[in-house]
């Protein structure tokens, strides 16, 4: 097998995640409708919290708990076989920081189209400069 597939093929996950960054990345550039941009960059975020999840994911892991142990002596803790729960919960906080952008980003899209009657981008400026 090609080295460059075999490449690809192994790294299948963060090659779905850069799909996913472009896709929200051209949704938020290249789109001029205000609710397509908002979309785009709420798969934007989606991706960069998959991303973090992902790379903070271990095999063969267990959870950061260690056991008390009989005596005074306590067995040595192996941390390659602990799960770090920190990125785990700083994208518990994207989350939230997500759906709060979401919706402040949809109310004032209301707010531009109750007063524009439209979400498109250029007439949007072209109302503005008249």
């Amino acid at each position: 097998m090609d080295p460059i597939i075999a490449f690809i093929i192994a790294k299948y996950n963060y090659w779905m995640y850069i799909i996913l960054m472009m896709i929200g990345l051209f949704g938020m550039i290249i789109k001029k409708n205000l609710i397509k941009k908002i979309i785009g960059m709420n798969i934007f975020q989606t991706a960069i919290i998959l991303f973090y999840i992902s790379i903070a994911a271990k095999k063969n892991a267990t959870i950061p708990i260690i056991a008390h142990t009989h005596g005074d002596t306590q067995a040595a803790v192996n941390a390659a076989g602990i799960i770090n729960p920190l990125p785990h919960v700083l994208m518990l906080t994207a989350i939230v920081v997500a759906v709060a952008t979401l919706g402040v980003a949809l109310a004032l899209a209301i707010k531009i189209y109750r007063q524009y009657h439209t979400l498109e981008e250029d007439e949007i400026i072209s109302q503005i400069r008249e």
